[in-house]
């Protein structure tokens, strides 16, 4: 809980530093609390299950979704594997992750993956290199659409060496939400770069597809969807970090709630929408 309310944060990288290449150790120096770091990681890079469930409860964290990827020319490989340690405390949640490059039969990897503890599907074309409406992917989209699990997709610009920022634009989502009627779709970092008016005008305009906050200063949230109804346009949010390549998970939870129109939206974003798409329980 922070501030009396429950607090999800629906991203959260907690890989083991062995497996990132230097841009993504660079970024979370750049942009992240180095402090944090020393506390979670042992000298091997490793995060300490106990240290980071320490951490998260320090920050008022209820639940966090932890992010695998499987992206070798970009950030690395961090596999399920090394995340299902941290899985086994109160806060941590595994999501799965699929590259139709390295995984065939998807369908049969992303069954593997939710039999270890995923709650859902992220996929990141810019950096796996593919489109999110590539047919190869459609199998797993049906495991999801039938165990309704969510997808995340990555919707925004990555500076990252070797990026495809073509894949990033939410049209490309356009097929995936016709073809899979019932399947809720959650875009990470809301648009980021040029498509906040696209990703906005989906999250309105579709009950199912939902506006994910991670790698978004909050300070900044009003001037990106400027265009936009914003007391609707929260209650479409699902709050997230992208952590550690952010100042603190509390800070900006508590500036996000700043910015919400009422007690009940702040409620929404900070935990409520999470809980519901993700099928979560936060402890109130």
């Amino acid at each position: 809980m922070l501030d009396g309310r429950p607090l999800i944060d629906a991203h959260v990288h907690a890989a083991r530093l062995p497996t990132l290449k230097p841009a993504w150790r660079q970024c979370a120096h750049d942009f992240g609390d180095t402090s944090a770091l020393e506390q979670v990681y042992d000298d091997e890079g490793t995060i300490s299950p106990a240290r980071f469930d320490a951490y998260l409860a320090g920050q008022g964290v209820d639940v966090a979704l932890l992010l695998a990827e499987y992206s070798p020319k970009v950030t690395g490989i961090q596999p399920v594997e090394d995340l299902l340690p941290l899985t086994g405390t109160p806060r941590a949640r595994l999501v799965a992750n699929i590259n139709p490059h390295l995984h065939y039969p998807v369908d049969t990897e992303l069954e593997r993956q939710v039999g270890l503890g995923a709650v859902a599907l992220k996929i990141h074309p810019v950096h796996g290199g593919f489109p999110a409406n590539d047919r190869a992917l459609y199998p797993a989209y049906a495991v999801c659409q039938e165990a309704r699990l969510p997808v995340v997709v990555h919707c925004g610009t990555s500076t990252f060496p070797g990026s495809s920022n073509s894949f990033a634009d939410p049209v490309l989502l356009d097929d995936v939400l016709r073809d899979f009627r019932t399947l809720d779709v959650v875009l990470a970092h809301g648009g980021r770069g040029w498509w906040y008016d696209a990703a906005a005008f989906m999250a309105l305009s579709s009950e199912r597809v939902w506006i994910e906050l991670s790698g978004l200063p909050p300070s900044r949230l009003r001037e990106y969807y400027a265009r936009h109804n914003w007391a609707r346009l929260t209650r479409r949010m699902i709050f997230g970090t992208d952590w550690p390549g952010v100042p603190g998970i509390a800070r900006n939870a508590r500036a996000v709630a700043e910015l919400c129109p009422d007690e009940q939206t702040a409620s929404l974003v900070l935990a409520g929408n999470a809980a519901g798409v993700y099928h979560l329980k936060p402890e109130g």
